[in-house]
């Protein structure tokens, strides 16, 4: 059985982390909050009480934070994922982050032997809850494609536009268009 690291359990991260037990796959969680942890682990998910646990045996990890900060202290940081998780896990970054600091992640996991996609979402807290989002997707062709499994529990749009760092400007021009029509309106 495939196993996925969920690590932030927020609005968003607690859905997502729900549609993945639903999916059938074994899911670890970590979060801050101890409270979402609980929830997490009422909706099939497994504890854990620190990264390196929730890691160390995740053939993916999943990621959904507040700030770019957060992705790259979690990922490198002193006891980040990237010195904890399994040879070969692939990482998925969900976060809504700048370019620069999601090509930055990109470059760091590669130095450390791990292939990353930026993955921002779109649809809000109803569309994590539903499985419905839409996932605008950076980073090399066979990681996109080795994560369309994990994304499409989660969602029913996955965008792949190019390179590292590119799901997050595709992020930021929906982001863009959506206020300019909400202005408009």
């Amino acid at each position: 059985m495939t196993s996925v690291s969920m690590i932030g359990l927020g609005n968003m991260g607690s859905g997502m982390c729900h549609n993945l037990v639903k999916a059938g796959y074994r899911v670890t969680a970590f979060d801050l909050s101890t409270d979402a942890v609980s929830r997490a682990c009422e909706n099939g998910a497994q504890a854990a009480s620190n990264i390196h646990e929730c890691v160390s045996n995740s053939d993916f990890v999943v990621t959904m934070l507040p700030t770019g900060e957060h992705v790259l202290n979690v990922y490198f940081g002193e006891r980040g994922v990237s010195r904890e998780a399994k040879k070969g896990a692939v990482f998925l970054d969900c976060s809504t982050i700048s370019v620069e600091e999601a090509r930055d992640a990109n470059n760091l996991a590669e130095k450390s032997g791990f292939s990353m996609i930026d993955s921002p979402v779109s649809g809000g807290v109803a569309a994590a809850e539903a499985g419905t989002l839409t996932f605008m997707v950076g980073g090399a062709k066979q990681t996109v494609e080795a994560a369309n499994p994990i994304l499409s529990a989660m969602g029913k749009n996955i965008i792949h536009a190019g390179g590292a760092g590119n799901g997050q400007a595709a992020k930021i021009a929906n982001n863009m268009l959506l206020g300019i029509s909400m202005l408009a309106t």
